[in-house]
């Protein structure tokens, strides 16, 4: 118990920042002696997840009048796509920035958040990497010939794909845009269940989140 209120206390003393490896140097570097394991173990039983980090894709679809390109931008903690664009072209003023400035809006960026894409062109081009210095955001790109570095949002969209587009007769881009945004918004983000999250909506996630964390605060 002594020890899970220190890990709950450097948690919110980092306003959830910080992930499990932080978290453990922190605690060691404060005179407790804890391994990165019950970090994890305690962590899992009170709820807590590090709120830190967005990854960033982008994706097309194609539509009767061409293809669609679609940028999201989803929240590692709860896995909720907090931006996200539709466009006609592949430039990162149409891509990969309103995508970015739209997530801020819906959850502003904190100082020094990671955010992480892949190497395209529209991640890396002046423009997107002005955006994100001036929200003091710390971008992170995936390795070269590492896939696995953006599997949350490859995940996201390979989902999105199986449960919307395999299933959904060739639209026009005007069409297919309504398809995709009552996905992302009535059901992605409020109705589907996620195995990441003990199969709750994020929604539900977000009560039991906001239960634990006042208990672990009137305790503390």
């Amino acid at each position: 118990m002594e020890l899970g209120e220190k890990i709950s206390n450097a948690y919110f003393a980092a306003k959830g920042r910080n992930g499990i490896p932080r978290l453990a140097r922190d605690l060691q570097k404060a005179g407790t002696k804890v391994s990165r394991i019950s970090v994890a173990r305690h962590m899992k039983q009170m709820g807590l997840r590090s709120v830190k980090a967005c990854v960033s894709d982008i994706t097309y679809i194609s539509c009767l009048d061409g293809f669609l390109y679609l940028t999201c931008v989803l929240d590692l903690f709860d896995r909720k796509v907090i931006g996200w664009s539709m466009s006609n072209t592949m430039t990162a003023s149409d891509t990969v920035i309103p995508a970015i400035r739209m997530a801020n809006r819906s959850r502003p960026f904190s100082r020094n958040m990671i955010f992480h894409s892949d190497r395209g062109i529209q991640y890396a081009c002046k423009k997107t990497v002005n955006v994100l210095n001036c929200l003091n955001v710390e971008q992170s790109m995936s390795r070269k010939g590492d896939c696995w570095d953006n599997a949350v949002a490859e995940s996201f969209f390979k989902t999105l794909k199986a449960e919307l587009i395999y299933g959904t007769k060739l639209k026009t881009r005007e069409q297919m845009r309504l398809y995709v945004f009552d996905y992302i918004e009535s059901w992605y983000n409020h109705k589907r269940r996620f195995s990441a999250l003990n199969y709750l909506t994020i929604d539900e996630f977000w009560e039991q989140y906001k239960f634990k964390k006042q208990g672990i605060t009137n305790v503390a």
